[in-house]
């Protein structure tokens, strides 16, 4: 299918394509705002991400909307800004141009200047089918799925008679010891222990178990060893079990398999939560083939010290898609970069030397992770703290960098409802969030059967030998039918 050309540009302004809504995305338009230049975000969601809250929407303590605010409404004021919807899937650095899909329908937009912002998606290491029964963290789906599958495994246990089985559903598992995964562990804890407590009839939602799991020796490595340990022993006092060193080698619907010191053991749980490891987007990939720009490991880009690539001065990357020395993977990173780079693409629009630029240099602002109520570890520079302190400094910092006045507003009153009572007002689940992953997989696999079908009856009525399945493309079968049910346009 060709592309769709986007409509012509007659002002003959600098135009500037942005990949992606996240933190860097984000800033690297705003940062534009006064720039003689026309900025065009692509992004595959209509939001922007507060990506770090968002296992406080797992776990009910806050909306979907409170950190996920429309990315067209934000720019709504940047009169040289426009917002598109769609999934890029090809950039072009000789002919300059971006492709974008929606709903099958490919548009191709042109670029002077390009800022790929894409972020990352979660990394199952090689093992990508973990994914439907242990559900990452990168999306507010992700999130809506979790909190379904978190509370309806406690109500799954309320109606089962079996010890067994109500033991499976009442063990929660989260694999990776980082920011993510203690903040996630802590709040199914703090869920089970007091907001649930006295709700349920026939099971003690305080006997849950949630079990952490790491490869690593040491939870939250990036913070230190110190503060790793107060974190971790907090954690434990609030009965969450620890395994560290332990390796998921195998992960189904009812559990995991895991190895540590040579053995293999099982942990039978219904209910997982992936937070270990993350994979940049795919596009760095694309920029590697064009161009003499390397990859990590993680399929980051490995940038100029102007955050731009090699041959190709006027395309950079920035946030979680660039592999910076020193740059961690935090929103601080990409919002940094992007303004970086902002600078940049204004100071040659006067006239500046691209050879000439400075190198980026990231300013460290530290990094925190709460572990319960009242209780968090902060490490600023030398400096580390942890308790009730640092917990009030996350909460302060977090405030702040959320997009909109009615949004921190709204974010602070659930905050002083959850963290003063113990209620969480953003517990409604329904069964399309818990299981929607596993219908869709279910509605490509019979979409995939019955096109097989469809072509086998075909050939025989003609005569011909049966071709195999692998003929079928996904894009005329099962994912033509996905959209027709889940995504109706009315075309």
């Amino acid at each position: 299918m060709s592309a769709e050309p986007e409509a012509a540009d007659t002002s003959h302004r600098h135009q500037v394509v942005v990949i992606g809504s996240g933190f860097g995305g984000l800033r690297a338009t705003k940062a534009l705002k006064r720039a003689d230049v026309d900025v065009t975000m692509i992004a595959r969601t209509t939001h922007h991400l507060f990506q770090p809250l968002l296992y406080q929407v797992a776990t009910g303590i806050i909306s979907s909307g409170e950190i996920a605010p429309a990315t067209r409404v934000i720019l709504r004021k940047q009169r040289n800004a426009k917002v598109l919807l769609g999934d890029v899937t090809a950039i072009d650095l000789a002919n300059k141009t971006v492709t974008s899909q929606l709903l099958g329908h490919s548009y191709s937009t042109p670029y002077d200047s390009l800022i790929v912002a894409a972020g990352a998606g979660q990394s199952y290491f090689g093992n990508d089918h973990f994914a439907e029964f242990a559900p990452g963290m990168k999306t507010v789906d992700d999130a809506l799925e979790l909190r379904g599958r978190i509370l309806g495994a406690f109500e799954q246990a309320e109606r089962s008679k079996d010890p067994v089985r109500r033991e499976k559903l009442l063990t929660f598992t989260v694999v990776g010891a980082g920011p993510t995964g203690v903040e996630m562990a802590g709040q199914i804890a703090e869920l089970a222990d007091h907001t649930l407590k006295g709700t349920f009839r026939n099971i003690d939602s305080t006997k849950a178990r949630v079990i952490l799991l790491d490869a690593a020796p040491a939870v939250l490595p990036p913070m230190g060893e110190k503060l790793g340990r107060k974190a971790a022993a907090q954690l434990e006092k609030m009965g969450v079990e620890i395994h560290l060193n332990a390796m998921v080698t195998d992960v189904d619907r009812n559990g995991l398999t895991v190895k540590a010191d040579d053995e293999m053991w099982r942990i039978e749980s219904a209910c997982k939560v992936w937070s270990a490891g993350v994979s940049a987007s795919p596009l760095g990939k694309q920029l590697a083939e064009q161009s003499p720009v390397e990859l990590d490991r993680a399929g980051r880009v490995k940038v100029l010290p102007d955050l731009s690539i090699p041959d190709h001065p006027n395309v950079f990357v920035v946030g979680d898609m660039a592999s910076v020395e020193g740059v961690p993977g935090q929103a601080q990173g990409a919002i940094q970069g992007a303004q970086y780079v902002a600078t940049a693409i204004k100071s040659e629009l006067k006239g500046a030397d691209p050879t000439a630029r400075e190198p980026f240099q990231y300013f460290d602002k530290g990094s925190m992770a709460t572990v319960s109520r009242f209780s968090a570890v902060t490490k600023i520079g030398p400096l580390e703290f942890a308790g009730f302190l640092a917990w009030l400094a996350w909460l302060l910092l977090h405030l702040v960098y959320l997009v909109g006045f009615k949004t921190k507003v709204a974010t602070l009153l659930s905050w002083t409802v959850t963290f003063l009572s113990n209620a969480r007002s953003h517990l409604t689940i329904t069964e399309q969030q818990a299981y929607a992953r596993t219908r869709i997989d279910e509605l490509e696999e019979l979409a995939e059967a019955a096109s097989a079908e469809a072509n086998e009856a075909a050939q025989q009525a003609a005569g011909l030998r049966r071709l195999p399945v692998s003929g079928i493309t996904a894009d005329h079968s099962s994912r033509s039918l996905v959209s027709r049910l889940f995504h109706a346009s009315g075309e």
